[in-house]
């Protein structure tokens, strides 16, 4: 199991401690009792005790825990509405899971395009003559032809988008060899075959887009989370409204959509708060957005049950932070527990009011019957909220707004912080099973727990801070290790558990 940490500092960097892993050990079982336990020991280790969210896959072994966690985070003086928000679900793996049910409608193509690749690759010598053909018939890509693994899409996407780039040379390949059809029998692609691929590359296009920015590991993704939820299911309404084989692929992964994002009450609300806390939504388009998707008598009930939601969620932080010191900014509503505490009118009235000055005692009733009207001073949520959004702009950085905005929202940006440090994806922590594969093989395969620990987190922490984390197999590496061993790059790698990114919240100094 692998844990990687992430926070905003301070300074409003983005620190996923450089993207670093806190933890890459065994366990020996996936019950989720192991899980937490695992998870337990790595926290106290590090002496982690504030964890705002774990984003974990879609297992139910972590669902179970993720409850045994909740427990121990809340013996450890966590607030009960902080541990409501603390599994995220990993928006690559629901998002897999859509993508893959609508890819069983082409599964004949697609287990075509598979058996060719394959065959090509099976041998060193049929690889160098494909390359020669490709050559000769002068295709100019520098990728290589991959295999996929069936599990991934995302590795399926690529292997059909290398395939359609060498279509000419499969065709040439398939003239010039007798034994290429003759192995491959039925598995050889026709014309019909390779229009349906073509189509289905240009179809998964916007996917494998939306799973490259999803999983940035240099950047705050959260806020986004909502949008691209709402992107996809434009898409899967579009699809369901298409004809032919597109219509069935598009109610199959609705389908799924619906399983895990269909009743929003069954979101982590924090796909929500993310939203509203960037300057350029806030509350504009949320509501249009849920309407579309759950239609508007539901639409209404779950934006009212999110911003109640969100309230509570600023309240136990101006709780909190009202007990470490006093806080500067905008004046909040009574009951709220940020600020200090006001001495009731009747005391002021006695203690201070000059005798034989009846002005003074009408102006002090008045103040106070405002007060129970509704008079309150606003909160800076509600400061927040009313306030017009930012204008969309490429250049626009989102923690910097926050880090100028910080004196007039103090208690806010300390939501946002934490809001805005968690991670929606597991891309970033699962990428450390790569390098496991290099760590251990079959002529390294003694080294104890805690040396392939060791070896595993010092790579990851010598990493310059600002390289990006790779989510597809590195192709040309491949490549150049096909040509200089004469080996097929399969993958060499075992079982592995899924990863886990903790969103910790910082000390305060």
């Amino acid at each position: 199991m692998v844990v990687t940490a992430h926070f905003i500092d301070e300074e409003w960097k983005l620190v996923s401690y450089i993207k670093k892993i806190i933890s890459f050990i065994p366990i020996t079982s996936h019950k989720g009792e192991y899980i937490a336990k695992a998870l337990e020991t790595c926290l106290l280790e590090w002496g982690f005790r504030n964890v705002f969210t774990v984003t974990v896959d879609n297992a139910s072994s972590n669902d179970t825990g993720l409850g045994f966690l909740k427990r121990k985070l809340l013996s450890w003086g966590s607030s009960n509405v902080k541990c409501k928000y603390l599994h995220m679900r990993c928006i690559a793996h629901i998002l897999n899971l859509v993508v893959q049910d609508g890819l069983k409608e082409c599964d004949t193509a697609v287990k075509r395009v598979r058996e060719v690749v394959r065959y090509v690759r099976n041998s060193p010598a049929w690889l160098n003559k494909f390359r020669d053909l490709s050559d000769l018939i002068g295709i100019e890509q520098k990728s290589s032809l991959c295999l996929d693994v069936p599990t991934r899409w995302n590795s399926t996407y690529l292997m059909l988008q290398s395939a359609v780039i060498y279509h000419k040379v499969f065709e040439a390949y398939e003239e010039s060899d007798n034994s290429f059809k003759s192995d491959l029998g039925d598995s050889i692609l026709d014309f019909l075959d390779w229009d349906s691929v073509n189509s289905l590359v240009k179809f998964l296009k916007c996917f494998y887009e939306m799973t490259i920015r999803i999983s940035g590991s240099l950047y705050v993704t959260s806020n986004t989370f909502f949008s691209e939820i709402s992107d996809l299911f434009c898409i899967l309404k579009s699809m369901v409204e298409a004809d032919g084989a597109v219509k069935l692929m598009g109610a199959n992964m609705k389908a799924k959509f619906e399983k895990y994002w269909g009743d929003i009450d069954k979101m982590n609300y924090m796909i929500f708060f993310a939203n509203i806390l960037d300057p350029r939504d806030k509350l504009e388009y949320m509501p249009t957005q849920i309407n579309h998707m759950c239609g508007e008598l539901k639409g209404k009930a779950y934006l009212e049950n999110l911003l109640a939601a969100l309230h509570e969620l600023f309240d136990d932080y101006a709780i909190s932070y009202s007990h470490s010191g006093s806080v500067s900014g905008f004046g909040s509503s009574s009951g709220s527990g940020s600020g200090s505490v006001s001495p009731s009118i009747e005391t002021v009235q006695s203690a201070s009011a000059p005798v034989g000055r009846p002005q003074y005692l009408l102006k002090s009733q008045i103040k106070k019957q405002r007060m129970e009207s509704g008079g309150r001073k606003k909160t800076e949520l509600e400061h927040y909220l009313t306030e017009a959004i930012v204008d969309e702009e490429n250049s626009f950085d989102i923690l910097r707004w926050w880090k100028v905005n910080f004196a007039r929202f103090p208690i806010l940006s300390k939501l946002a912080r934490d809001v805005l440090a968690i991670p929606i994806s597991t891309v970033a922590s699962e990428s450390a099973f790569n390098t496991s594969g290099r760590v251990l093989d079959h002529f390294r395969s003694s080294l104890t727990p805690k040396i392939v620990e060791a070896l595993v987190c010092t790579q990851d922490w010598l990493r310059l801070p600002n390289t990006p984390l790779s989510i597809e197999e590195n192709l040309e590496e491949l490549e150049r290790f096909e040509k200089e061993f004469n080996v097929d790059g399969g993958s060499t790698s075992g079982g592995r558990t899924a990863g886990s990114s903790l969103a910790t919240i910082p000390e305060e100094e």
